[in-house]
C-alpha cells in the first residue's frame, strides 16, 4: 500500500440513528475507491463493517470498525459506528480520534433520537459534521421535510449544498449548488453525468447558491470583504469559507444520498477529500503529561489507543491513531502509563476483519497492531524522550444496573473472568463486585446494552448466566425524635472515677 502523509489523510466517522444506512454508505465508498470489486449488504451479512457473528444476529452494527478508502490522491479512514444510544461507546471513541463526523439521517424517518444523540457526542468532541440525507430513492422519503427537522434540530448551521431534483422511487438526479451543476445517475455504477442546471430549477439553485457563498463569506473577514468587493466568492475561496465555519462548528453541508445504489457517494467523497479537515487541522488532544506534540511527520513518535478488541484465533487487536512521527514495523515505545516498553512487531491497516501489513503510518493515521503485552485502549505509547500521555476518552455515565450470577455456582469464577475482560473491549460497561451486597453488578448503557453481553455469555463463553436485581443495602434509619423516662440512683460502694477500671 501507498504510505500517505499527514495531509493526504482524512479520518471521518460515519454517526446516526441505527437504520439511517452508515454500514451501507460505508460499502459503497469502499466500492468507489476500489478497495472492493463488490458491494456487500446488511441484509445478506457480507458488508466489511458488520462482521461479528452478534451483527449478523442482530443486523445492525455493535461496534465500532475501522475501514479505509483511496480517493482523488487522498486516504480515507472510515469509522464504522452503532446507530443504538446504548452502544454509545463506539460512537464517542470514534468522533475522539477523527475529524469529521458524517452524520447519516435516514431521509423516511427525518431527525431521530440517535441523529441528536451523535450530534451532541460531535459537539462535545468537537467535531465537525456534514449532514447526508440518505435513502432518497424510498417511497415515503421526504426532503422537505427531513431540511425542516434538520433546521429545527441545528439552527442556522443546516447549509445547503445539494437539493435531490425527485425524491421518492425515480430519484436520479441531484443539484449540487456549490460546483452550480447537476448529477444524474443513469444506474447503480455510481458514475454520473454532470451538466448543466436545468432552467427549471435555476431559479432555486442560483438563490441557494447565493446562501451558501454568504455563509462561507462569514467565516473570515478577508472572505467577506471579497464577497462585498465582487458580489460572490471563487469555488476556491468557497471551499475555504466552509472549511472555517466547519472546524468553528457552525456550519453544517448537508448531501444527498442513496447509498445502496451509489448514487451521490463519489461527489461527497470529493467534499471529503477536497473540503473535510486533514488531521492536523482538528485541535491537538488534550497531553497531561511529557512533552508537548505536534502531528507532525518530523516529531518524535507516539501513538493513542482507542479501542481495544479481542478476535478468535488472533487474540488482542490495539487501535491506534498516530498522535506525532512515524510509526514503523518493529518500533519500540513506551507506555506512558506503565513504564514499560511496547514494540509494534507488526503494523495494519484494517478493513474490518481483514487487515493489510504496511511499511509506516504517519501523524494522523490510523491503523492496528497486535500481540502487544498490556497496552489497552486510553493509553499512550511513545518515543522514551517524550514520556508523553495523551488525556484519555471519557465516556458517558452508564445508566442501569444489574446484578450476574451463573445459574451453575461452578462457573461463578468464570463469570468474573469474563467481566473482568470485558471492560477493556468495551469501556461503557463498568464492573463491580459489591461486598456489602455479595453481588456482581453489571453497569451498563440500558436493556440492549445488557443483551448484548448476554450474548456474549451464551454464544462466546457458553456460560449460563442470569440478571437479577441488585439487593438493597438494609441500614436502619431514625426517622423522627424518640423520648425515654430516666431516673438517677445514686451509685454505692465503687467511686465514679474508678468505676471502669475495676
Amino acid at each position: 500500500m501507498k504510505v500517505y502523509k499527514t495531509d493526504e489523510v482524512r479520518n471521518i466517522a460515519l454517526v446516526g440513528n441505527a437504520g439511517s444506512g452508515k454500514t451501507t454508505l460505508a460499502e459503497a465508498m469502499l466500492l468507489e475507491g476500489g478497495v472492493i470489486n463488490r458491494k456487500g449488504d446488511v441484509g445478506t451479512k457480507n458488508t466489511v463493517s458488520d462482521y461479528n457473528p452478534i451483527e449478523q444476529d442482530y443486523g445492525n452494527s455493535v461496534f465500532s470498525t475501522l475501514m479505509h478508502t483511496e480517493y482523488n490522491g487522498k486516504k480515507i479512514n472510515i469509522m464504522d459506528t452503532p446507530g443504538m444510544d446504548d452502544l454509545c461507546g463506539g460512537v464517542v471513541s470514534s468522533l475522539s480520534v477523527t475529524a469529521l463526523g458524517v452524520l447519516t439521517v435516514n431521509a423516511t424517518n427525518g431527525i431521530e433520537a440517535g441523529t441528536e444523540a451523535a450530534a451532541r457526542h460531535a459537539k462535545k468532541a468537537n467535531t465537525p459534521l456534514i449532514v447526508v440525507f440518505n435513502q432518497l430513492d424510498h417511497d415515503n422519503s421526504n426532503y422537505d421535510s427531513t431540511l425542516e427537522q434538520c433546521k429545527t434540530a441545528f439552527g442556522n448551521k443546516t447549509t445547503i449544498v445539494q437539493y435531490p431534483v425527485d425524491a421518492g422511487p425515480n430519484f436520479s438526479a441531484i443539484i449540487d449548488v456549490l460546483k452550480m451543476k447537476m448529477y444524474t445517475y443513469k444506474d447503480e455504477s455510481g458514475k454520473p453525468e454532470i451538466s448543466d442546471i436545468p432552467e427549471a430549477e435555476l431559479e432555486k439553485a442560483e438563490e441557494l447558491h447565493n446562501e451558501l457563498v454568504e455563509k462561507a463569506a462569514e467565516n473570515e473577514e478577508a472572505l467577506m470583504e471579497l464577497y462585498f468587493d465582487k458580489g460572490t466568492l471563487t469555488e476556491d475561496e468557497m471551499r475555504k469559507g466552509i472549511k472555517l465555519g466547519m472546524l468553528d462548528l457552525t456550519l453544517y453541508p448537508v448531501f444527498c444520498t442513496t447509498a445502496k445504489k451509489s448514487i451521490g457517494v463519489g461527489r461527497l467523497m470529493e467534499f471529503i477529500t477536497n473540503i473535510a479537515p486533514a488531521p492536523k487541522e482538528k485541535k491537538m488532544t488534550k497531553i497531561i503529561s511529557g512533552k508537548e506534540v505536534k502531528m507532525d511527520a518530523s516529531e518524535a513518535p507516539s501513538v493513542f489507543v482507542f479501542k481495544t478488541a479481542v478476535e478468535p484465533h488472533v487474540g488482542e487487536i490495539t487501535y491506534f491513531k498516530v498522535m506525532s512521527g512515524v510509526v514503523k514495523e518493529g518500533l519500540d515505545l513506551i507506555n506512558s502509563k506503565t513504564g514499560n516498553k511496547e514494540r509494534l512487531s507488526q503494523v495494519f491497516v484494517p478493513d474490518g476483519k481483514s487487515r493489510e501489513k504496511v511499511d509506516e503510518l504517519h501523524a494522523g493515521d490510523l491503523g492496528c497492531t497486535v500481540k502487544l503485552k498490556e497496552t489497552r485502549f486510553n493509553q499512550t505509547l511513545a518515543a522514551k524522550e517524550l514520556g508523553t500521555e495523551f488525556a484519555p476518552i471519557v465516556f458517558p455515565t452508564p445508566r442501569h444496573t444489574v446484578a450476574a450470577k451463573a445459574v451453575a455456582d461452578a462457573d461463578d469464577e468464570k463469570v468474573g473472568e469474563v467481566l473482568s475482560k470485558i471492560k477493556y473491549e468495551d469501556p461503557t460497561y463498568v464492573i463491580e463486585y459489591s461486598k456489602e451486597l455479595k453481588q456482581q453488578l453489571i453497569h451498563a448503557q440500558g436493556e440492549y446494552h445488557l443483551n448484548v453481553l448476554k450474548w456474549y455469555f451464551d454464544n462466546v463463553h457458553k456460560v449460563d448466566v442470569e440478571y437479577q436485581r441488585p439487593r438493597i443495602p438494609y441500614r436502619e434509619t431514625i426517622t423522627k425524635p424518640a423520648q425515654a423516662d430516666y431516673r438517677h440512683k445514686k451509685q454505692s460502694g465503687v467511686p465514679v472515677s474508678l468505676a471502669k477500671y475495676t
